[in-house]
């Protein structure tokens, strides 16, 4: 069940600068200048034991002739659409504004949760001065100053609250989600797969649009194909479809168990693959990786192999994850990604008896100890596996304080290798004996 929260309001709010504070990360540009987030930023937050994926979406502006606003206008319109749940900010410092308005006048039209955060109330003058927006007519709000964070937790209490337990679904068959940029092939994969034109194939970028479910039932193999993407008119494809995709595969993933990922040799692994790829990690989905549109690369001896190693070099620390090229045009390899893609599924639900788990990891620990801190030595006297759909672990010791970011990595790598957990994450927790 998908959590998708969108923050959205007019230009120089403070939008970027709460998103930022939610997924904890400076990932999203601030500065003083209107019209700074053109692209969107998207990430992950928890509060209370609830996950949630955030969209920071643009400044919403009216009677602006220029053209980053018009799409801008657009995106904040798709996040309304697609998001389940909607942060409006507006600013204390310079009351209601037209824009306001007009945005208001928008949320008020959708039956979605509304949280209104009145931004830069660090004073109680300023609390007193956000009884105003009382006038927008979208009843109570929350006031906040994202830059130092207070009142905060007060619209996160509120928000998860309203969101439903998330709880992985179990599902008759596997979910297996086919995501990537616009045009990057993944319908004609899906078509070269069923072996029939399932889905309308264009070079159009964005002539899928809505998710559509396909059952696959061949040569052994059972599952639901997840192409984020649909079908559409040509003539209606006018929206942000960078935009789209990603909301697109925001959903997908949330409620998939493996996430292909489908990249376009020719435009190799760029920034937009990179953030569906972690999307994926962060929700603890399997991935492959597809390199399509092979036959189009001129070759040499170690193209391949060097196109790997850009991907994996990318992807770092996680490489363990099959990368297969393919041509979905040619049907080359097609049938060995969605093999990959059904061992990575039964990688993913692996479960590791505590005997043996027990056996192989202690012995490893006696080998290879994590450093001495300070004179003290960590020891670890057990491990078990959580009773959690995906692969987490966790290992009791006398000091788990001391045990560091680079120990765990060598931990979980160590486990990939001995009980190969290939494409999928693996959470490794240390805690008090």
């Amino acid at each position: 069940m998908s959590n998708i929260v969108a923050i959205v309001g007019r230009p120089n709010v403070g939008k970027s600068t709460l998103f930022n504070r939610l997924v904890k990360r400076r990932d999203a540009i601030v500065d003083s200048v209107s019209g700074v987030t053109r692209d969107r930023h998207y990430g992950k937050s928890d509060w209370n034991g609830k996950e949630f994926s955030v969209i920071d979406t643009g400044g919403y502006a009216i009677g602006s002739g220029d053209i980053f606003e018009e799409e801008i206008r657009k995106q904040v319109q798709l996040a309304i659409d697609e998001a389940d749940y909607i942060i409006f900010v507006v600013d204390v410092e310079e009351g209601i504004s037209p824009m306001d308005v007009e945005v208001a006048n928008m949320l008020r039209k959708i039956k979605k949760p509304i949280f209104m955060a009145i931004n830069k109330v660090d004073n109680s003058m300023r609390e007193a001065d956000a009884v105003e927006f009382y006038n927008l007519g979208l009843g109570e709000y929350f006031t906040l100053s994202s830059i130092n964070g207070s009142g905060t937790g007060e619209l996160l209490d509120a928000l998860v609250t309203e969101m439903d337990e998330k709880v992985e679904e179990e599902h008759d068959l596997p979910r297996f989600a086919v995501v990537g940029r616009p045009n990057a092939g993944k319908s004609s994969f899906i078509n070269a797969l069923i072996g029939e034109e399932r889905n309308i194939v264009t070079d159009i970028a964005g002539t899928t649009r809505d998710t559509v479910d396909t059952k696959y039932n061949r040569f052994g193999f059972e599952f639901n194909l997840v192409d984020t993407a649909g079908i559409r008119k040509k003539s209606k494809v006018k929206e942000d479809l960078e935009f789209y995709s990603v909301m697109r595969a925001v959903k997908a993933i949330e409620e998939c168990d493996v996430a292909i990922l489908v990249v376009d040799a020719t435009r190799e692994f760029e920034g937009q693959d990179e953030n569906i790829f972690w999307l994926a990690e962060k929700n603890r989905k399997g991935i492959v990786i597809l390199v399509n549109k092979w036959d189009l690369i001129e070759k040499e001896t170690n193209t391949m192999k060097d196109f790997e190693a850009k991907i994996r070099e990318e992807i770092a620390p996680f490489k363990d994850v099959p990368i297969i090229f393919i041509s979905a045009l040619t049907k080359q390899r097609v049938f060995k990604a969605i093999e990959t893609a059904v061992e990575v599924f039964e990688n993913r639900k692996k479960r590791i008896p505590t005997s043996k788990l027990n056996e192989a990891m202690l012995d490893i620990f006696r080998q290879n100890p994590p450093p001495s801190i300070k004179g003290k030595f960590v020891k670890v006297k057990f491990c078990t596996q959580l009773p959690t759909p995906t692969p987490q672990f966790v290992f009791f010791c006398n000091l788990p304080q001391y045990v560091k970011e680079p120990y765990k990595r060598f931990v979980e790598n160590k486990m990939r290798e001995i009980f190969n957990f290939t494409g999928v994450p693996v959470v490794v927790y240390f805690r008090q004996k």
